[in-house]
């Protein structure tokens, strides 16, 4: 066994975090569950450690790793996404990244078909009239909305929780697109050009990796070439849109609306977004079912405790983003991507 502890910036939940006691390991555990650890806590905390189980909302960079020392083996994600995580500072000096794929599928895309749901049928708005007493009657526009049958959703990153997502509208009616290079279809869904993708869906919705090229992948030029009654879903990364220019559309009714489980500059989120009535609004709640939050804690668990007992990583990360198993993988033409959909 290796000297040294393990530092869990979060409780995971009293079945994980059984399983992490009973592992033979010292644990050390940031105290508040519900709010992340200062970055003085992390250096604090970090120091001696030889393994780490971190939520996306902590930073581990090379400074973090160096605070460590050299006997740090792993940094376990309870996330499909690294973008905490310096995945390459971590290899430099011989520190295995994880992640937990494959879990949090389901829940995902459940909560962008909630999202779908909330806007197209103004479930949010309708709520809210109703707290507020206002008088009102069975009237034929009482909070008219869309069906989702025969809506056309167009999916730009079609990986694991795109296809689960698929199969979830496709239940509701709707004919279901994919961003992809080139034509043709596969699987009973249609793929095309992002651009041409954008101006026939009548909902997008983004479940592709952040990275140098997908960075406002949507920006004023994209959401210009939308339908004028097209709704936006964005439950993978929030740095996908440019949310100035998504605010200036919403506002002037460019677009129909936007449901929003991540942000631009999260954990702030953009004014203009908190003052519209078009607009539905979640924290990052996209695998925040309990069976699957559960799982997630479980599979990082494993993974740094093999990495430990120098058995292998179950679900490694590189930096070329492979995984132990298939990513959430996407094929996002180049048109509109990176710089050009900054404009």
């Amino acid at each position: 066994m290796a000297n040294g502890h393990l530092y869990v910036t979060r409780d995971l939940g009293p079945e994980p975090m059984q399983i992490l006691r009973e592992s033979g390991h010292e644990v050390v555990v940031h105290p508040d569950r519900d709010l992340p650890p200062t970055r003085e806590e992390l250096l604090e905390h970090v120091n001696g450690a030889v393994g780490i189980i971190t939520l996306l909302t902590e930073a581990m960079d090379a400074e973090l790793f160096d605070r460590a020392g050299p006997q740090l083996k792993v940094v376990a994600a309870v996330s499909v996404g690294t973008d905490n995580i310096d995945v390459h500072a971590a290899e430099s000096r011989g520190i295995t990244v994880t992640n937990t794929p494959d879990v949090l599928t389901d829940a995902t895309a459940d909560l962008a078909i909630g999202l779908l749901l909330a806007l197209n049928r103004r479930i949010v708005e309708a709520d809210a009239f109703l707290r507020r007493s206002e008088p009102w009657s069975w009237g034929p526009r009482l909070f008219l909305g869309r069906d989702l049958a025969g809506e056309t959703l167009g999916i730009v990153g079609y990986g694991r929780i795109g296809e689960a997502l698929a199969t979830r509208a496709r239940a509701f009616g709707m004919r279901v697109i994919a961003a992809a290079s080139g034509s043709g279809s596969r699987g009973g869904v249609e793929r095309m050009p992002l651009d041409e993708l954008l101006a026939t869906a009548d909902v997008i919705s983004l479940h592709a990796p952040l990275n140098g090229e997908t960075r406002h992948l949507i920006g004023a030029r994209q959401i210009a070439s939308m339908k004028p009654g097209a709704v936006i879903i964005n439950t993978a990364r929030g740095p996908l849109i440019d949310e100035d220019a998504l605010v200036d559309a919403l506002r002037n009714r460019r677009i129909r609306g936007a449901g929003l489980d991540v942000f631009e500059h999260e954990p702030a989120i953009h004014p203009g977004l908190l003052e519209l009535d078009n607009v539905v609004l979640t924290p990052h709640i996209g695998s925040a079912g309990e069976q699957t939050r559960t799982r997630m804690a479980l599979l990082a668990i494993k993974n740094a405790l093999a990495v430990l007992d120098h058995s292998g990583p179950l679900t490694p990360v590189s930096t070329l983003g492979s995984t132990g198993s298939r990513r959430d993988a996407v094929t996002v033409p180049s048109a509109g991507v990176g710089k050009q959909g900054e404009s």
